[in-house]
């Protein structure tokens, strides 16, 4: 069976995004001789391992790092697990962790899980000042630092560049909603990142490690040669993962700058014909494809239940806890409306006119909503 093309009102790509189509084409290929576990002598393994080496490889051109620090991992949260705990364990300064408010929920777990969390608040952007993380780098037993490179619901990118840590505290970036859209910042010791964001299959995670990182396994290992290996590998998967972020490095600047301008379509367009609305994030140093508002007397929910059936894929409240009907974390620490929310994120081929529908649909939608509530 064939699985149908995203419908052209599909506007929620940072969840997922569809699988590329210079991955398709490589997984399909890779299935036939990538099932075999690559660490076997015999020709199947041989072959196997090939592949793998060739993903890794491709990973690292397209990213700029080295090929033996990428490790191929079932998901982008694991790698984020991976990464940041791992750095907590080699520290020699302690197991605090100095982090922004606005973290992915699953850098939160993994530090509730594993070390002692030192909280920085961000502006009403979203974007932590630097300075007050340095401050908080430097406290008794912090030896990491935990910075997303931008963040997953509001598109604001964060100011790595501009941190300046002591030599002995590790900096961990959470790139899983940037990698292959931004290039990666400078200065951190682990990052993450997750396929299926770029355009890669599910079940993919990148795990990047300096090569001279004071990092140590977090979690009990198997008899795999790289002490950061997570068990067998998809071979298959993680070449299409590869492919597809080659690709999307290769038209980022293209995609980028269109998507950037039919960003600020949305911006603009929903300011001036929605009442009571609130755009949030940074309007200029942001993901270029993802834009966030908050309307004021509409139940985010019922906003994504009305426009999905008018055609419109999108999402609502914090990308993995709109589920529990919580407040958004991010949306709480920026301290901009939490309810009413909605996330657009594009396509690599949305266009203007698919823009433009949405934009012309949204004012009719929202006044629907709230004339039921009486306002």
């Amino acid at each position: 069976m064939t699985a149908p093309p995203a419908g052209p009102g599909d506007l929620d790509s940072a969840s997922s995004a569809p699988l590329h189509p210079a991955a398709r084409e490589v997984l399909l290929a890779a299935l036939e001789r990538g099932y075999a576990d690559p660490r076997r002598l015999h020709r199947p393994g041989r072959e196997a391992r090939l592949l793998l080496d060739n993903a890794r490889e491709a990973t690292a051109d397209a990213l700029g790092v080295r090929a033996d620090e990428v490790t191929f991992t079932p998901s982008g949260t694991h790698a984020v697990h991976l990464g940041l705990l791992g750095l907590v364990r080699g520290s020699r300064r302690g197991d605090g962790v100095a982090h922004s408010a606005v973290e992915h929920s699953a850098v939160r777990h993994a530090v509730a899980w594993g070390a002692r969390a030192v909280e920085v608040g961000t502006d009403m952007h979203g974007r932590v000042r630097p300075d007050h993380l340095l401050e908080a780098a430097r406290s008794p037993g912090v030896g990491t630092v935990a910075l997303q490179t931008a963040n997953h619901e509001v598109g604001t990118v964060q100011p790595i560049d501009e941190l300046a840590l002591p030599d002995d505290v590790a900096l961990f970036t959470d790139a899983c909603a940037s990698m292959g859209r931004c290039a990666l910042p400078e200065g951190w010791a682990a990052a993450a990142g997750s396929a299926h964001k770029w355009g890669g299959p599910a079940g993919v995670g990148v795990l990047l490690v300096r090569k001279r990182a004071r990092w140590r396994p977090p979690f009990p290992g198997d008899d795999r040669v790289d002490e950061r290996s997570t068990g067998f590998e998809n071979v298959p998967a993680v070449l299409a993962a590869a492919a597809a972020l080659q690709a999307v490095v290769a038209e980022r600047e293209e995609v980028g700058a269109r998507q950037h301008a039919l960003v600020d379509v949305v911006r603009r367009r929903v300011a001036a014909e929605v009442p009571d609305v609130e755009v949030v994030g940074d309007p200029e140093r942001r993901l270029p494809h993802l834009v966030t508002f908050s309307c004021l007397y509409v139940d985010g929910e019922a906003l994504v239940g009305e426009l999905d059936r008018r055609g419109f894929g999108i999402a609502s409240g914090s990308a993995c806890t709109a589920s529990t009907l919580t407040p958004s974390h991010v949306l709480e620490a920026m301290g901009v409306l939490t309810h009413g929310n909605v996330r657009l994120s594009l396509q690599r081929d949305t266009s203007r006119a698919e823009v433009d529908a949405f934009c012309d649909a949204l004012p009719g939608v929202v006044a629907e909503i709230r004339s039921r509530v009486g306002m």
